[in-house]
């Protein structure tokens, strides 16, 4: 199976043109694939979902019964950000698969509408939330072992409840933002190959070996997203997991929710990190809140 395409240039040279078609299906594969693995496993995990450690009731404080998770501007740019990703997908792949349709200025307009997005939300990510939620630590990645561990083996103990965002959305966000970032750049310099109202057209401006790694590079990472789209799907469908798909609909999460997914002490309901209660008030603290709770 090849994977690459090459072809001669008119002076003779042979020079890589685009990635082989063979990847897009390749790429359904694995996705088809890992949906497969994770439902052979999904019943096991379930069976485990009890045994993260508890949270003692004095770090629950007052939790309300609805946390705001995902404010109304980052639920507008994942709104825009996935139409215009799914479009893009469509747009490039289903004319190599056989339904004809004028694709070229959908896609590209889409693709200038994703690059748009993905500023925007940079800017807002940087000034007006917190990145420290989204990086991953030497602790994430020593909890993202030991979560591995614990699905292999009962006997190695559940990792603590994470923040905001466990380890394996972490990663996932890393994973499209990184091949997402290929296929945007890449697409803009392939605009200089097309009219628009943006570049004056120059199929020149690069050779035709250099031409053909750009080519390359932006179809690897399309097949790439083709996969992180399949399995991101599959788990915003799936019914333990549908908590957090609603809360990109309406902002929010319950308090059962909070307090089953969440510790406080890391992602505190209020936004902010709440100032631990001396030794000799965590007593009296743990007291008000399970009168409280009762």
């Amino acid at each position: 199976m090849d994977f690459l395409q090459r072809a001669r240039n008119p002076w003779g040279q042979e020079v890589l043109v685009r990635i082989s078609w063979n990847l897009f299906w390749l790429a359904l594969l694995a996705g088809a694939l890992f949906l497969a693995f994770h439902l052979l496993f999904r019943r096991q995990q379930r069976s485990r979902a009890s045994e993260a450690p508890t949270v003692e009731l004095a770090a629950l404080g007052k939790v309300p019964e609805r946390i705001v998770r995902h404010g109304l501007t980052a639920r507008l740019f994942h709104l825009v950000m996935a139409a215009s990703m799914l479009v893009l997908l469509a747009t490039g792949f289903l004319p190599k698969v056989g339904l004809q349709f004028s694709w070229l200025t959908t896609h590209w307009v889409a693709g200038v509408i994703l690059i748009a997005s993905i500023l925007f939300h940079i800017v807002h990510a940087t000034f007006f939330q917190s990145l420290r939620n989204i990086w991953i630590s030497l602790g994430d990645a020593r909890e993202w072992i030991q979560e591995m561990r614990h699905a292999i083996s009962a006997k190695t103990p559940a990792p603590p409840r994470p923040g905001k965002y466990p380890v394996d959305h972490k990663l996932y966000h890393h994973a499209v933002t990184a091949s997402g970032f290929a296929a945007m750049i890449t697409g803009v310099l392939m605009m200089f190959r097309i009219e628009t109202p943006f570049f004056v057209r120059n199929p020149y401006l690069y050779t035709d070996a250099t031409w053909g790694w750009i080519y390359v590079l932006h179809g690897l990472s399309s097949v790439v997203l083709v996969t992180l789209t399949i399995t991101h799907v599959y788990f915003a469908i799936l019914p333990e997991k549908r908590w957090i798909t609603w809360s990109m609909v309406f902002g929010w999460i319950s308090k059962a929710d909070f307090i089953a997914h969440h510790d406080p002490r890391r992602w505190p309901p209020e936004g902010r990190r709440q100032p631990e209660a001396p030794p000799e008030n965590q007593a009296t603290a743990a007291a008000d809140a399970a009168t409280e709770a009762s």
